[in-house]
């Protein structure tokens, strides 16, 4: 089966959005179901997110507010994770075809920075 890859711009504008060396902006280019899944879930903790806001302007318990970020934190820490994989499996391994090794450089440090 053929994964057809497409940009979330190409879906509002008509544009294919791929990462190309002349480009002066970088874009990923991941299939649509991992994107729309990525939406998903980021879509998903913004209600967490303002579920919080509420829980704080109506006096909820400080404790049940705090379990709340906590899973906010897990749900955002789950879609860091996605987007990392999926970011291995097809920008960084494009790139390095492509022959630009520099890519590895860039993503030993977006992991330092994200296990801080």
């Amino acid at each position: 089966m053929k994964t057809n890859f497409i940009s979330m711009e190409t879906m509002h504008n008509g544009h294919a959005g791929c990462s190309e060396k002349s480009s002066a902006v970088r874009k990923a280019h991941h299939p649509y179901e991992t994107k729309k899944n990525l939406i998903t879930r980021m879509k998903r903790i913004e209600g967490q997110i303002r579920g919080i806001s509420r829980m704080i302007d109506e006096d909820v318990y400080c404790d049940d507010i705090l379990h709340q970020f906590m899973s906010v934190e897990a749900a955002i820490n789950g879609v860091k994770t996605s987007l990392l994989e999926a970011h291995m499996k097809s920008c960084v391994v494009d790139q390095i075809q492509d022959g630009q090794l520099e890519v590895v450089d860039e993503l030993m440090t977006t992991i330092r920075k994200m296990t801080r």
